[in-house]
């Protein structure tokens, strides 16, 4: 049965990719994208029912090993080639530096060809699959008319779609690949795939600004490829197994090996976009809107977190550890302040996904049972709503032509359900009873040796609810005494709104079964240093050593909470509203002016403020680079 799923979660969409390629008809593309997600969906469903087991299979009775080889290389002379085309000599450099490294890799390592259990389903993979899966398809089903959309837009006579789908859902394939893979030398090859196919994506417009970023994309992630690789040769050659659970039960007594573990950890950091490699995941927002969605929640940027935390066993306990937590909690940080002085929608989506990585990684640096339990709560929750705001924002822009949070100002009046959506989105990131707050509240109890680190911690989550809140309250404007419009859309772009909605609350109130049924049981067997009473959960609430979070009984203030915001609505509703006090002297024509010099009616004009001198990109972002690298090289040298 594991067997068969694996088909279907990894094989069955690069065999749709191939279809969804051919295919030119909208209807029959439509039909295709939905069975594939349905496929998808139910398989990461049936994954939970499985116990944890680690496995080996065939492809149609074929040892799928040689395959993959051959299409490591294939992606790695694709990669080549577009180095070449674009005469780009950095990718040209480390493309061709990772096929020697490659070809020497099986030269000298012909065991792990037959590895010993070539898969792994357990909590942790579970988790992911159903991040990628679920959370992924929905975006897919989305991008459906919204493409059809942005193609009118762009006044395009040869459709670009098929070309798109494919590689969205080759995406998703490979994504499933590089989670439940239990060999390091496969884990290598879905992770360059995934580097192609943000690539193609991040492309997709063919802007020399599309193209520009695309390289910058590649060039930055094909630096991480090569560091996984070299790391990967590394370990090969002295534990003479690329077995990821023979290597952990290895590296406790192993500790010459922290210095390649280093590198793949850097090689998350490229892929996760932490700071200093940032910049490849604020350029991808030139791409279309479901890509954005994609790269920051279900694909590409949890690959790297995925890669810290797997291999969060290795290095717990030692100061590699440390610095690895220090790295990850100030890009939380400094992320989160740089998104203060942004206006662009996607723009604050971005630093924001830069931000709670940070936090995930810090997390893995922590290594406690409980910082574990972190960090899979916020992959979980940050997926969710980050998918749903990015499909949010990408529905509005399509209304008001506009990324810009101040044209948002009065989109209430607009679009409502999608403004009410949006809201309630960027509340579950900041506020109690959701899961988001439950993952940071985890985080700093967890990291309550290091005074340092709960310090840049709670800063970090501090600064975050400034511009969530500030972004919330802009879509609840509305003119004075002006009117609500009905909002219509295609049933394809609202229910996916809808089902993530509901999926981030509903996964926040049963935060506490989560955690019993699949988070208890991945952390409580983890050989972690620095052992803790494991968190445990008691009628809703969930307990650990320094505190508790009561999470359905914060739900049922809330529900409270609602029932009289309903309540005192309705009595607004019946009270004659009077104009805004403008400083002045009302104009007596409009409420909403003032009479000013010259007796002229003059209407005023809101903005918020994004202290850009303060926390600007022009301002901080040589400082925080600067730091990061520091830290980086420091957590390097803590391999050492």
């Amino acid at each position: 049965m594991p067997d068969t799923l694996l088909f279907i979660l990894v094989v069955v969409p690069f065999i749709a990719a191939l279809g969804l390629y051919a295919l030119r008809n909208d209807s029959l593309r439509m039909v295709m994208v939905l069975a594939t997600a349905v496929l998808l969906t139910g398989s990461s469903l049936a994954l939970f029912s499985h116990e944890t087991v680690a496995f080996s299979t065939t492809l149609l009775g074929v040892n799928p090993q040689p395959l993959i080889v051959l299409l490591d290389f294939v992606v790695l002379f694709i990669i080549l080639a577009v180095g070449l085309s674009a005469k780009h000599r950095l990718i040209i450099y480390l493309a061709g530096a990772q096929i020697v490294l490659l070809a020497i890799f099986k030269l000298v390592s012909p065991a792990e060809a037959t590895g010993q259990a070539m898969f792994l389903v357990d909590p942790l993979a579970k988790l992911m699959v159903f991040v990628v899966s679920v959370v992924g398809s929905v975006i897919v089903i989305h991008a459906l008319p919204y493409m059809k959309n942005h193609e009118a837009h762009l006044h395009l006579t040869t459709s670009r779609q098929p070309q798109f789908f494919a590689v969205m859902v080759l995406f998703l394939g490979a994504m499933n690949g590089l989670v439940l893979t239990n060999d390091l030398g496969n884990f290598y090859f879905f992770f360059e795939v995934t580097t192609l196919c943000s690539f193609l994506l991040i492309r997709h417009d063919l802007t020399d600004e599309a193209k520009a970023n695309s390289l910058r994309a590649l060039w930055i992630n094909s630096l991480g490829g090569l560091a996984l690789l070299i790391g990967l040769l590394w370990i090969s050659l002295d534990l003479g197994t690329v077995n990821i659970q023979q290597i952990l039960a290895m590296t406790p007594e192993a500790a010459f090996l922290l210095l390649p573990i280093g590198l793949l950890c850097f090689a998350g950091l490229t892929k996760a976009a932490q700071l200093p490699f940032q910049s490849w995941l604020l350029g991808a927002m030139v791409a279309p809107t479901p890509t954005s969605a994609l790269l920051h929640s279900a694909t590409m940027v949890k690959a790297g977190v995925y890669l810290f935390l797997r291999f969060s066993p290795a290095y717990s306990g030692t100061f590699f550890s440390t610095t690895v937590a220090l790295v990850g909690a100030f890009t939380f940080l400094a992320a989160a302040a740089l998104a203060i002085s942004q206006s662009n929608g996607k723009k604050i989506l971005a630093y924001s996904t830069v931000s709670n990585l940070g936090l995930i990684i810090a997390c893995a640096g922590v290594g406690t049972p409980a910082a574990i339990a972190a960090g899979m709560f916020l992959i979980m929750f940050h997926a969710v709503t980050k998918a749903l705001l990015f499909l949010c924002v990408g529905t509005i822009e399509q209304r008001i032509a506009s990324r810009d949070i101040e044209d948002m100002r009065g989109l209430y009046a607009v679009m409502p359900v999608t403004a009410l959506i949006a809201v309630l989105g960027a509340l579950t990131m900041i506020l109690p009873p959701f899961g988001m707050l439950l993952g940071k509240w985890m985080a700093i109890e967890a990291s309550a040796h290091n005074i340092l680190l709960v310090i840049i911690l709670a800063l970090g989550s501090a600064v975050t609810v400034l511009y969530w809140a500030r972004w919330a309250g802009l879509f609840m404007t509305y003119p004075f005494k002006g009117r609500i419009y009905a909002e219509s859309q295609p049933a394809m772009t609202r229910l996916p709104l809808f089902g993530l909605i509901a999926g981030a609350l509903l996964l926040s109130f049963y935060a506490p079964a989560i955690y019993n049924s699949l988070i208890y049981p991945a952390i409580s067997i983890l050989p972690l240093a620095m052992p803790e009473a494991v968190p445990g959960t008691s009628w809703g609430i969930l307990v650990m050593e320094r505190g508790s979070f009561p999470v359905i009984p914060l739900f049922l203030v809330a529900a409270l909470g609602l029932i009289a915001a309903i309540y005192f609505y309705k009595v607004a509703g019946k009270v004659k509203p009077t104009g805004p006090y403008l400083s002045g002297a009302q104009s007596p024509d409009n409420e909403n002016e003032y009479i000013g010099p010259l007796r002229q009616s003059i209407l005023p004009a809101t903005s918020n403020y994004y202290l850009e001198k303060i926390f600007g990109e022009s301002t901080i972002n040589r400082w925080v680079n600067t730091t990061a690298m520091v830290l980086i090289l420091l957590m390097l040298g803590g391999g050492l």
